[in-house]
């Protein structure tokens, strides 16, 4: 009979037969078996928390990997598997001290310095992690994914010149999916500083990576940094497609959900932007003025507590706060499934800490996107888009792998309680008193050369204009002054608004007389929250959804002629009410004296109208009909 060291052996060689055919059920019952003939065997444990971590259950993963770890603390592998489940978890501070606590005498070799520098990107440490990427790089200095997440350590630490060469190193050191992501950042962080030197040859590479990619570097590509190029809605929805096929692979839906349980229409939110940030900024009062006798609302949470007034608002609003921060996808599916969800809701998208790809699990009866990304996910597991006639019409309907849900205004949900504080004057803005002040505090990555060519442009037709723009970061402020005096703008008609908190932004914004928006990429709560300061916007709408917000938002105002026709027509009619003063004012009294009435700040209106599209969801799931497009009713 064999000896329990060699029956222990057996059994592990079984468990690896079967992960390769990716039988992980038989896979873990044998390294089980295995554990229990040989207690002090290391690699079975570790063995065993590998089965479990592809099976998707991260907690026993977690178990067997601090069990092998005890047995064997030296080993590189043990350590990074478990830092790996636990950033799976999101406990990112978990993660990093793992690495933290490994022993000093024991191996590390250059993968296990970049697993130890991603856990502490991922825990936000920084600096800690720069100098961890450097020790990869000393050993491996030609590592494409250690050079690009480098990059994202300097682009997070505000070092965008830093990034931007990064990522350029990454670029040449890559032909396939590392390549595809740092171009993607490449030419987001280049935009963000203003230096265009070689932003036409990085954009063009960055499409060209995109339309011949295949699935292996189509899904690693962002499709967050297709919506301030020139990129076609074809291909933001290919990009999208992909992207969901790399975060949901083999992924498979829940069992069809049971009868639901009787009671209102149950809603569910998932997003990490509960706190001080825009989303919720935007959702507060949608949230407060709910029907709470026909819908009963959960916000599925993975955001931080940042203590700040409109995060308590927005808990306040609902009648669960699920934190789901510590739960990987599969268990808040399961979640949501338990609470019998009617309508799942993602407010995130293809943006940073999105977890949409969890709603692939089907876990609600209808699920939607919402708010948070413009543009469509690509994914077919999301039954509709929350849009509006102008942002998501029905011609554009190709564009979108979801069904259109039409709003009858605006998509975008705005708060009356936002600050509103009285105006300072023009010289304590630092303005000119007498000149017509054209603004555009739109984030500098939506801005480019041709945008700054039509600008030039205008103030070129109206000696009496000045520019005013946000101080974002100095190099942008220093490569946007030498651009526009390359174009013929003189330093003096260019104005910087430093940062200031909100209600001293809103304070000072009603000091303008226009806002001057940018595409492919609009301004979007910037553009709301000048129109509530009265200061009217002028947009030219384009095909993509980011090119079409401000559009919605001046229609939803009464004021549907600020949406040029086109380019000419946007300069034509920016130095036409520059030389009428009092058509301008008009625009801005109109702003005023209407806000509360207007449909874009009217909240009443807008909760009656945003429920009764989710009522109309919710319907058809009843009656046994597919999602359909839900056009906006007059």
């Amino acid at each position: 009979m064999k000896n329990s060291r060699q029956r222990a052996e057996a059994h592990r060689q079984a468990g690896l037969k079967a992960m390769q055919a990716k039988r992980w059920p038989a896979a873990i019952a044998e390294f089980e078996r295995g554990a229990a003939l040989s207690p002090r065997d290391a690699l079975l444990k570790l063995n065993l928390a590998r089965a479990h971590m592809q099976a998707g259950d991260l907690d026993r993963a977690i178990g067997a990997g601090r069990e092998s770890q005890q047995l064997d603390p030296t080993s590189p592998v043990t350590c990074r598997l478990l830092g790996e489940c636990l950033l799976q978890q999101n406990r990112v501070q978990e993660a990093a001290a793992v690495f933290d606590h490994f022993p000093a005498q024991a191996p590390r070799d250059h993968d296990w310095f970049n697993a130890y520098g991603n856990a502490l990107f991922q825990a936000q440490r920084l600096q800690d992690a720069v100098g961890i990427f450097f020790q990869a790089l000393s050993i491996k200095i030609d590592a494409p994914l250690v050079h690009y997440r480098l990059g994202l350590c300097f682009k997070d630490l505000g070092m965008t010149r830093e990034s931007t060469e990064c990522f350029r190193t990454a670029i040449s050191l890559d032909s396939g999916s590392v390549r595809a992501l740092a171009l993607s950042l490449l030419v987001h962080e280049s935009r963000q500083t203003c230096d265009w030197s070689l932003l036409e040859q990085d954009t063009a590479q960055l499409l060209a990576a995109l339309e011949g990619s295949d699935d292996q570097t189509g899904q690693k590509l962002s499709p967050f940094a297709l919506l301030a190029v020139d990129a076609t809605p074809e291909q933001q929805r290919r990009i999208g497609a992909l992207r969901v096929r790399g975060l949901t692979p083999g992924l498979k839906p829940l069992p069809p959900a049971g009868p639901r349980r009787p009671g209102r229409i149950r809603v569910g939110y998932l997003s990490c932007d509960f706190h001080q940030h825009a989303t919720s900024v935007l959702m507060a009062e949608l949230l407060e003025r709910r029907d709470t006798e026909r819908f009963e609302v959960t916000l599925y949470s993975h955001s931080p507590d940042d203590g700040s007034e409109i995060g308590r608002r927005v808990r306040a609003a609902c009648d669960h706060f699920v934190d789901v921060t510590h739960q990987s996808n599969a268990e808040v599916a399961r979640r949501m499934r338990e609470d019998d969800i009617d309508i799942a809701i993602d407010l995130k998208g293809h943006t940073r800490g999105s977890r949409f790809e969890l709603l692939a699990y089907k876990p609600a009866r209808v699920s939607a996107a919402f708010l948070g990304y413009p543009a469509t996910t690509g994914a077919d597991f999301i039954d509709y888009m929350i849009g509006d006639p102008v942002v998501t019409p029905l011609a554009h309907a190709a564009q979108y792998s979801e069904h259109l849900a039409q709003m009858p205004h605006s998509y975008q949900p705005n708060d009356r309680r936002r600050a509103l504080p009285p105006a300072p004057t023009r010289s304590q803005a630092g303005l000119p008193d007498d000149a017509v002040v054209f603004c555009c505090f739109n984030q500098t990555y939506k801005m480019s050369p041709r945008m700054l060519d039509l600008w030039a442009r205008i103030l070129a037709g109206a000696p009496n204009a000045v520019l005013w723009m946000l101080a974002w970061n100095p190099h942008a402020q220093a490569n946007l002054e030498r651009e526009l005096g390359q174009r013929g703008v003189s330093a003096d008609r260019v104005f910087w608004a430093p940062k200031l908190p909100l209600a001293k932004h809103i304070a000072r914004l009603r000091t303008a007389d226009m806002f001057l928006d940018t595409w492919p990429c609009n301004a979007h709560t910037t553009a709301s929250e000048a129109l509530w300061a009265g200061v009217p916007v002028l947009t030219v709408p384009g095909r993509t959804f980011a090119s079409r917000v401000a559009a919605s938002l001046v229609s939803a105002c009464g004021l549907p002629d600020l949406a040029a026709a086109d380019e000419d027509a946007y300069v034509d009619l920016a130095i036409g009410l520059a030389s009428e003063r009092e058509t301008l004012q008009g625009l801005k009294l109109h702003l005023e004296q209407q806000r509360m009435a207007l449909p874009l700040f009217d909240t009443d209106r807008y909760a009656r109208d945003y429920e009764a599209l989710l009522q109309r969801m919710f319907d058809r799931h009843q009656a046994g009909l597919p999602p359909d497009h839900l056009l906006a009713l007059a």
